[in-house]
């Protein structure tokens, strides 16, 4: 970070000397404490938008990269609940950085999503090890990225509008068409090279940590033998390679809540220690009017509400996760209208967290220094990710026509 390193009390420890976390209650609380030296100078970095190298070294040292990984290679050897649970915790500190843990997470679980039992086996080992950060390249508002057939290898060549991670990933997860086809390959490639170009032009007036920029492809080489879930030029297709939308869209959820609960709880310390009570109300501190504790109590109910929610769908998803090769559609289409209803709610409760908390602060609160608004940007910035509105239609759908959302990029 730009300033924590030299604050008294807030240099991240040193964890090498510490055992490695080995249950989900562990590395929920290395989360929080990854958390906490974040939230130190989180306004200051917002304002700032540097690119986040400091931050992205935190969560390399802190281990919290590895949390998906096999434990036999380093990893965490934890599930998708816990890697929610943990990007919650880093977003009520930083959005920003929440918002790139929890992508980060996804693709380093494409390997999984798509690929082969030997080529999943392979990343997830080197992705452990190596304590890699992962970028994806994967816009499908965009055109498709063209792919080349140069034999023993595909080429790509292309640009995306948005590459979040870009210029803090060590690898990048492309994605494209092979020319004259309809057939989609993902690829996991080394992100410092000639053939990928990150433009800085993420300017954005929320999330603005997660260089989320444009990127330009070309002639980005990678072996057939690379194509996650090709064997021999062609694809083996499962229930299962369409579970990045639902599984993305829990992580959006999980870092609205987090931001959410971090502009609730920064709020309430400064209701409690600087907001100053209304000279007509016959209070001597804020904390006892009526309104304030009405105020509070309600936006807490209802995350607290949405908060349960999140965490039994992530617990509903596990039985997809722990039988990947025989994943039905039914299972699948059940599951995604479970992730629609709790993006749904996520959506609104953050966007009414981030807007109302200001009608406890006071009007002194407003002050650009200390960066209440931040929290509100980026919600609003990434909620406009997809509209909320075919969420609803999706589980409108199902209870009424008992229809399964259609596996799309979006749904």
């Amino acid at each position: 970070m730009t300033t924590t390193e030299n604050r008294p009390g807030t240099a991240a420890p040193d964890w090498t000397t510490r055992p490695t976390p080995d249950t989900a209650d562990a590395w929920i609380a290395r989360a929080h404490e990854v958390a906490e030296i974040l939230a130190v100078d989180a306004a200051e970095r917002d304002r700032a938008a540097e690119t986040p190298y400091a931050e992205i070294a935190l969560l390399k040292d802190s281990g919290l990269v590895t949390l998906l990984g096999p434990a036999e290679h380093g990893g965490g050897g934890q599930e998708w609940p816990t890697a929610y649970r943990v990007v919650r915790e880093v977003a009520a500190a930083d959005g920003s950085i929440g918002q790139l843990l929890g992508y980060h997470y996804l693709w380093n679980w494409a390997a999984r999503l798509v690929g082969t039992k030997e080529q999943i086996a392979a990343v997830e080992a080197e992705a452990a090890r190596n304590r890699w950060f992962f970028g994806g390249a994967v816009n499908p508002r965009d055109a498709d990225v063209v792919i080349r057939d140069d034999g023993d290898h595909i080429v790509y060549n292309g640009r995306k509008s948005f590459s979040t991670g870009s210029r803090v990933s060590d690898v990048t997860v492309l994605e494209g068409v092979l020319e004259n086809t309809d057939t989609h390959v993902f690829a996991i490639v080394p992100s410092d090279q000639p053939g990928i170009t990150f433009h800085d032009d993420w300017d954005n007036i929320g999330q603005r940590l997660t260089e989320s920029g444009s990127v330009t492809i070309s002639e980005v080489q990678v072996p057939w033998a690379a194509a996650a879930g090709f064997v021999d030029k062609v694809f083996q297709p499962r229930v299962y390679n369409t579970l990045n939308v639902p599984t993305i869209q829990l992580v959006f959820v999980n870092f609205y809540l987090g931001i959410a609960r971090g502009a609730l709880e920064t709020a309430a310390e400064y209701t409690r220690t600087e907001t100053r009570p209304w000279l007509h109300g016959g209070f001597d501190r804020a904390v006892d009017e009526p309104y304030q504790l009405d105020l509070y109590g309600d936006l807490a109910s209802k995350l607290w509400a949405v908060e349960a929610l999140a965490d039994r769908v992530a617990e509903e998803g596990l039985a997809i996760h722990h039988d990947a090769w025989n994943v039905t559609a039914q299972q699948r289409g059940e599951h995604e209208v479970r992730v629609a209803a709790v993006k749904a709610r996520a959506t609104e409760v953050a966007l009414e967290i981030t807007t109302k908390v200001f009608e406890g602060l006071g009007a002194r609160a407003t002050a650009a220094a200390l960066g209440f608004d931040r929290f509100w940007r980026n919600v609003r910035t990434h909620t406009l990710h997809d509209p909320v509105a075919y969420k609803r239609r999706e589980v409108g759908a199902f209870l009424l026509r008992d229809e399964l959302p259609e596996p799309t990029w979006y749904s």
